[in-house]
């Protein structure tokens, strides 16, 4: 197992308050080792692109920049998609 490696970057498209989000991010916990978060505050003027296109659908998830699910964590969607940036590594 290569520490050089890049980790996959899964972006989490939040605003405050987002219980949802806080739910998504304890079920990833046990993974967070795997990859690394980014969160996108939604609200923020500079990201009005992606409230003007998320705003009733947070928390999304996009994985290296491709999105990958939204409102729920998928688990095993997820742990499919990492497994794949994994192995491409």
């Amino acid at each position: 197992c290569s520490t050089s490696a890049k980790k996959p970057v899964l972006t989490l498209f939040t605003k405050k308050p987002c219980p949802l989000c806080d739910e998504a991010k304890e079920v990833l916990e046990p993974y967070k080792k795997r990859f690394i978060l980014q969160e996108v505050d939604i609200t923020l003027p500079e990201n009005s692109a992606w409230n003007d296109k998320y705003k009733y659908d947070i928390p999304v998830f996009h994985l290296n920049g491709k999105f990958l699910m939204k409102h729920r964590v998928d688990i095993e969607k997820f742990e499919d998609q990492l497994m794949k940036l994994e192995l491409q590594n």
